[in-house]
C-alpha cells in the first residue's frame, strides 16, 4: 500500500483523504493545527508548520511520495530534501516559477501564453514615484495590486482607482511586510465578460487530461459559485485546453493544476493565475464526475492510470458556503439545502467560523446545461444560507 504525504491539513487534504480510501492508499498530513479538517481523516499526522523542511523530512520517512495542499512552503529548503531523493509531485522545479505571482506572470509570458500587462514593484520609496507614475500611465486606472506571495481568497489583492490610493496602500503594506520579502505585482485591470477556470492533470508518463471548462463567479474576490460546464464557443474551449496542455507539459508537472482565466468582452482569453494543486473551481467533480479532482490528483502522483474527467450529468452548479456575521444556524440551513433536488453538500468541519471563510460547499446536479437555471439554483442555495 502506498503512503502519500500532504503538506497542509485543510479541506483540500480532507477531500484527498476520502479519495485515498477509495484507492486503497494511506494519507499522512503535515499541519500545525490539531483542529484542521484533514487531521481526523488522515492515517497519520506530522504536527508542524507547513513551511518546516525539518518536519517535511520526517514526513518523507513515513511516505512514498509527497504532494501539496497549499503554496506556503519553503522551496529552497525542500530542494535540499529533493536532492537527497525525496519524491515530490509536482516536483520542486515545477513549483519554482509559480509560487511568486510576478515570477508566474513572467513564466507564462515567456511561454507565449496570453496574460494581462504587468510590472514588478519592489519595496516602495519616494524616489521611485516617477517610474511608478510611468508604469501606471501605461496600465491606466483602475489597476490591480497583488501581493507576490501568500495571497488566496482575495487576500493581498487590491483594486486601486487613483495614484494617491496606490501610494497609501504601498506605504501601509511596506510597514506590515518583512523587509526581505518581495512585495507587489502591479497589473492592468481586465474588464472581463466572464471568469473561467480549468482543472487539468498530468501523469508521470506525460498524459494530460482536463475537466470541462467552468465559469467562476467571485464576490469581494472570493469564489462564490461555479457553473460546469461553462457555456462557451467551441474555439474558446479548444484554446483553454491548449493553454493547459502547454503549461503542464512545459513544467513537466505531475498532479492536478487549477488554471484561472479571464474571457474579455471581445472574446480574448487571458490567464489570470495558476494553482499547482487541487482547486476550489474543481469541487464540482466530487459529485458531477466519475473521477473527482482529488482522486485524479492521487492517481497522478502515485503513478496510477488517469481516469476520465467527463461529466456524468448534463451540468452542475457548485456554491461555496462562506462564514458570515450574525446568528449562525448552520445545521438547520444545511438540512434545508439538502432538500433541494440533486443537492450534495460537503461540510469541512472547521472549528472556527469567520466572514468569508470557506466552511463547505454544495453541488447541485442539473438535467441540462442552462446557465440561467444554474444561477437561479445557486441563488436559492445562497438565500437559505445567508438569510437570517
Amino acid at each position: 500500500m502506498k503512503r502519500v504525504g500532504v503538506i497542509g491539513g485543510g479541506q483540500l487534504a480532507l477531500m484527498m483523504a476520502d479519495a485515498a480510501k477509495k484507492l486503497n492508499l494511506e494519507l499522512v498530513v503535515q499541519t500545525p493545527n490539531r483542529n484542521d479538517p484533514a487531521v481526523g481523516r488522515a492515517n497519520d499526522v506530522v504536527f508542524a508548520s507547513v513551511d518546516s523542511a525539518i518536519a517535511t523530512g520526517i514526513l518523507a520517512e513515513k511516505c512514498d511520495v509527497i504532494t501539496f495542499e497549499n503554496e506556503f512552503v519553503d522551496l529552497e529548503a525542500l530542494s535540499v530534501l529533493a536532492n537527497k531523493g525525496v519524491c515530490f509531485r509536482p516536483r520542486i522545479e515545477a513549483l519554482a516559477p509559480l509560487l511568486d505571482k510576478y515570477d508566474q506572470r513572467c513564466y507564462l509570458r515567456d511561454l507565449g501564453l496570453p496574460v494581462p500587462k504587468f510590472f514588478n514593484i519592489d519595496r516602495y520609496k519616494s524616489a521611485q514615484e516617477k517610474s511608478l507614475k510611468s508604469q501606471v500611465a501605461e496600465l491606466g486606472f483602475p489597476v490591480v495590486l497583488k501581493a507576490r506571495r501568500h495571497g488566496y481568497d482575495g487576500q493581498g489583492t487590491f483594486i486601486i482607482n487613483d495614484f494617491n490610493e496606490l501610494l497609501r496602500r504601498l506605504d501601509f503594506e511596506n510597514i506590515k511586510s518583512p523587509r526581505s520579502q518581495p512585495l507587489f505585482l502591479l497589473e492592468e485591470f481586465i474588464p472581463f465578460e466572464r471568469e473561467l477556470a480549468i482543472i487539468a492533470a498530468r501523469s508521470v508518463s506525460g498524459e494530460v487530461v482536463a475537466y470541462p471548462v467552468v465559469e467562476t463567479q467571485q464576490e469581494e474576490q472570493v469564489c462564490r459559485r461555479v457553473i460546469a460546464p461553462a457555456s462557451l464557443a467551441e474555439e474558446v474551449v479548444v484554446e483553454i485546453d491548449k493553454i493547459a496542455q502547454i503549461l503542464l507539459n512545459s513544467l513537466e508537472a505531475v498532479g492536478i493544476f487549477g488554471i484561472e482565466l479571464f474571457l474579455t468582452v471581445d472574446g480574448k482569453v487571458l490567464v489570470n493565475e495558476i494553482a499547482p494543486r487541487t482547486h476550489n473551481s474543481g469541487h464540482f467533480s466530487l459529485d458531477a464526475c466519475s473521477i473527482s479532482q482529488f482522486e485524479q490528483h492521487l492517481r497522478a502522483v502515485c503513478g496510477l492510470p488517469l481516469g476520465s474527467p467527463a461529466l456524468i450529468c448534463a451540468g452542475a452548479v457548485m456554491v461555496n458556503l462562506l462564514g458570515y456575521d450574525g446568528e449562525r444556524e448552520y445545521q438547520s440551513k444545511l438540512e434545508n439545502i439538502s432538500k433541494i433536488p440533486k443537492a450534495h453538500f460537503h461540510w469541512y468541519g472547521k472549528t472556527e467560523s469567520r466572514p468569508g471563510r470557506k466552511l463547505g460547499h454544495v453541488t447541485v446536479l442539473l438535467d441540462n446545461n442552462n446557465r440561467e437555471q444554474a444561477l437561479a439554483i445557486a441563488k436559492s442555495v445562497e438565500l437559505i444560507w445567508y438569510h437570517n
